[in-house]
């Protein structure tokens, strides 16, 4: 069962289950995607209300806003984490996508997998890839089921794991080895957020280091880093263009390989300039 449709994932914000009023701020903020949080940013005596207040907010049919709804529970190694599956799994109208933290193993994901498909839900799934055995796996993670869309880098614990700075440096192995598990699967890769909302121009240069290393995308903490997140990660006019001069240049050949402005090009990328020219569709670019 494969349902991966290629769009836009530039950007992501976290809203908070405990404050729901601020979710339609969030869908609204140009992030594309839009995850309510269930883990880390709820104390232990809130989870109940919390996990509540999440399956109020989908309740309702969405809007076709082109906006990705996803759900951060808690892991699925912990109690929370199974109560947060559990209420997903007895919802008549489940959130359509899933973010799973502190994955170590694809056998985690492949039991929600079968639960999911059990109970009939399209669910989706987006990896957060944060500890050192998770890293290790990450290859078989992004391949555990066809349900997986992207993999994240969760730079904060994995930097603690690691017990190394929390620097472009430090973590570019870490990093690497995502991006590599997550074109394995030929699925997106999202980078951690930039935690200094005083240092724009430095968060832009992080972001450009992500996209050169393979990244599609980057989170954010605060809606006013969005606009230059989604800025960075957008294909330019000349990509956009290139892309579908090597697209139309392949269908005209029916070869192995082109050579376009003296360059030669073969096949393989085509896969990357379709995504390409897929994105900019859906952005109206």
């Amino acid at each position: 069962m494969s349902n991966r449709q290629i769009r836009p994932r530039r950007s992501f914000i976290f809203t908070p289950s405990l404050k729901p009023e601020m979710y339609p701020k969030a869908l609204a903020s140009g992030a594309d995607i839009v995850c309510v949080e269930l883990e880390d940013g709820i104390a232990p005596k809130d989870k109940d209300l919390a996990r509540a207040n999440m399956l109020a907010m989908f309740a309702e049919p969405k809007a076709d806003d082109g906006v990705e709804r996803l759900v951060r529970i808690n892991s699925p190694r912990e109690a929370f984490g199974v109560a947060d599956i559990a209420a997903i799994l007895a919802a008549n109208t489940p959130p359509p996508g899933l973010m799973v933290p502190k994955v170590k193993s694809p056998d985690e994901i492949k039991v929600l997998d079968d639960l999911l498909t059990e109970a009939g839900h399209p669910t989706r799934l987006q990896v957060i890839i944060e500890t050192n055995a998770g890293l290790e796996a990450a290859f078989e993670i992004a391949q555990s089921s066809p349900r997986v869309d992207a993999l994240l880098f969760g730079g904060v614990d994995m930097a603690a794991e690691l017990r190394c700075e929390l620097s472009w440096e430090a973590l570019l192995y870490a990093r690497s080895r995502v991006v590599h598990a997550a074109a394995g699967a030929g699925i997106d890769v999202i980078d951690v957020p930039y935690l200094d909302l005083q240092d724009p121009d430095g968060m832009v240069i992080a972001a450009k280091q992500a996209k050169s290393l393979g990244f599609s995308g980057k989170g954010s903490i605060h809606p006013k880093q969005i606009a230059a997140l989604n800025d960075v990660f957008t294909p330019t006019e000349e990509e956009v263009e290139r892309a579908r001069l090597i697209i139309r240049t392949f269908e005209e050949s029916d070869s192995a390989l082109v050579v376009i402005n003296g360059k030669l090009i073969e096949k393989p990328v085509l896969r990357d300039m379709y995504r390409i020219v897929s994105i900019a569709e859906r952005i109206g670019k």
